[in-house]
C-alpha cells in the first residue's frame, strides 16, 4: 500500500489532503472568468449610459423596479436556503430536512427565472427590444446573460438533487454546485442596482 493511500507519509506523519476539491476549484476558476465577463458588460453599459443624452430614452417604458425587487428577494432567499441545505447535509447527510431545503432552493430559483420570463414578455409587448435602443440592447444582454447562468445552475442543481435522492451525491460535488449558485445569487443585486435603478 502506498503511503498516500494509507494517509501516512514516508516519515511517519499524516498526509494532508487538498484544501478544496478539484471540482470546487474548477468552479471557482470558472466563476472568476465569468466575473470578468460581467465586468466587461457592466463597463460597456456604464460608458454607454454616461454618453447618452437621456437615460432611459423618453420613448422607452421604464423597467419594473418594484416587481423585480420582489423577485430579487426571492433569489436572495434561495441563497439562504442553499446555505442551510449545505449545513444540514454536512451534519445529517441524506435526511428529509436537507432534502426539503434542497427542494425549496430549487423552487425559489425556478420561480425567479419564470418570473423574469414574464417580465421580459411584458417588456417586449411594450416595445423594449434589442433593436429599440441601446437601453433595450444592454438590458437584454446583461440580464439575459444572468438568466442563462441561472438556468444553467438550476439544471446543474437538478442533477445534484437526483444524485442526492439516490444517496450518491458527494459533498465536493454539492459544494461545487453550491458555489456556482452563490455566484448567480450574488451577482444579481449588483445588476439590479445598475440596470433597474436608473
Amino acid at each position: 500500500m502506498r503511503y498516500a493511500e494509507a494517509g501516512i507519509s514516508s516519515e511517519g506523519g499524516s498526509v494532508r489532503g487538498p484544501l478544496i476539491s478539484n471540482s470546487v476549484f474548477g468552479v471557482i476558476v470558472f466563476i472568476l472568468t465569468e466575473m470578468m465577463f460581467f465586468l466587461g458588460l457592466i463597463s460597456a453599459f456604464m460608458i454607454s449610459k454616461a454618453n447618452a443624452i437621456e437615460w432611459p430614452p423618453l420613448d422607452q417604458p421604464r423597467l419594473p423596479m418594484g416587481a423585480t425587487a420582489f423577485n430579487t428577494i426571492v433569489l436572495l432567499l434561495s441563497g439562504v436556503t442553499m446555505y442551510f441545505t449545505g449545513r444540514v447535509f454536512d451534519r445529517e447527510g441524506f435526511g428529509d430536512k436537507s432534502k426539503q431545503l434542497f427542494v425549496v432552493t430549487l423552487g425559489l430559483g425556478a420561480f425567479f427565472v419564470v418570473f423574469q420570463g414574464f417580465e421580459w414578455a411584458r417588456l417586449l409587448s411594450y416595445g423594449v427590444t434589442m433593436q429599440s435602443s441601446s437601453y433595450g440592447a444592454f438590458f437584454y444582454l446583461i440580464i439575459g446573460t444572468h438568466a442563462v447562468h441561472a438556468i444553467g445552475s438550476i439544471i446543474a442543481q437538478i442533477r445534484l438533487f437526483l444524485k442526492f435522492r439516490r444517496g450518491t451525491l458527494r459533498m465536493d460535488s454539492f459544494r461545487a454546485g453550491q458555489a456556482f449558485w452563490y455566484f448567480v445569487v450574488g451577482v444579481w443585486p449588483v445588476l439590479y442596482f445598475l440596470v433597474y435603478l436608473d
